[in-house]
């Protein structure tokens, strides 16, 4: 069965979720296992202290976590960095002083600004907007690597002014294929997020048009996530992700422990 591996508790800014209960929906949906993600942003202008993560906190609920669940069922510690270009050393420091299971790496903020607020798109198109959000994902790819998989690639749409009406993979294939063209030389994954179901997307995070275009250039590692900060959110409509994988061209989903890829066939 598949993983959730995008979720998020009490330890990421946005979430009241207790971390056990949060696991408990996993194992009553059915799932092998669980990954949190817990946020770190650092640089968040908007709101400075929002997204920082009390790493030691963390990392010692996890192991009390994983020791006391059940068998047949895993719990993993992972993190979603949130990426800027300067913040590419430090982010690489954190990974040389802490070992995580799975690494998110994701644009929350853009030139100062999270793309969630609506002053990023004021002064300008929506497009232009749209395409900027695009480039600063390549800019954080070019600076920094050290993450395993890019989290949803056009997080953006969730909140532009019409969303996702006018937005698709084809109006901005120049910069898509370009940021999946180096994530895949780069041996980097993307996820299939399935929030934007939950956020009356009507499609995943990104769209199935990116997924099959990832798969179609080439690359083969492919995470599923709900971004669940609650627990009845986790594996949010994953009923239909086997499908989504496979009209995508995939035959396998991704799961990380200790930093490495385990290829599981689609249920």
């Amino acid at each position: 069965m598949f993983w959730d591996t995008h979720t998020h508790s009490h330890f990421s800014g946005d979430s009241q979720a207790d971390p056990g209960a949060m696991a408990k929906a996993a194992r009553d949906a059915g799932l092998s296992g669980i990954c949190f993600t817990e946020h770190l942003d650092w640089d968040y202008k908007k709101d400075p202290e929002l997204f920082l993560l009390d790493l030691p906190g963390y990392l010692t609920c996890m192991e009390e976590l994983a020791r006391d669940c059940p068998d047949g069922f895993s719990i993993c510690a992972g993190i979603e960095l949130g990426l800027q270009p300067h913040l590419a050393n430090r982010h690489q420091a954190l990974l040389s002083e802490h070992m995580f299971d799975f690494v998110l790496g994701s644009s929350h903020v853009v030139k100062g600004i999270d793309p969630y607020y609506p002053e990023f798109y004021e002064g300008r198109s929506e497009d232009e907007a749209y395409a900027q959000y695009f480039s600063s994902i390549l800019e954080n790819i070019l600076a920094f690597d050290g993450f395993d998989v890019y989290g949803h690639l056009d997080y953006v749409v969730r909140y532009g002014p019409n969303r996702n009406k006018f937005y698709s993979y084809e109006k901005f294939r120049d910069i898509l294929d370009e940021i999946l063209k180096e994530l895949i030389a780069r041996g980097k994954g993307i996820e299939l997020n399935t929030g934007g179901f939950k956020y009356g997307l009507g499609h995943p995070n990104p769209t199935e048009a990116v997924l099959k275009r990832y798969r179609e250039l080439g690359g083969e590692l492919i995470t599923v996530g709900s971004d669940a900060h609650k627990p009845e959110h986790v594996a949010y409509d994953f009923d239909r992700a086997a499908g989504l994988l496979r009209d995508a061209g995939f035959r396998y989903f991704t799961v990380y422990k200790k930093r490495k890829p385990e290829f599981l066939r689609l249920p």
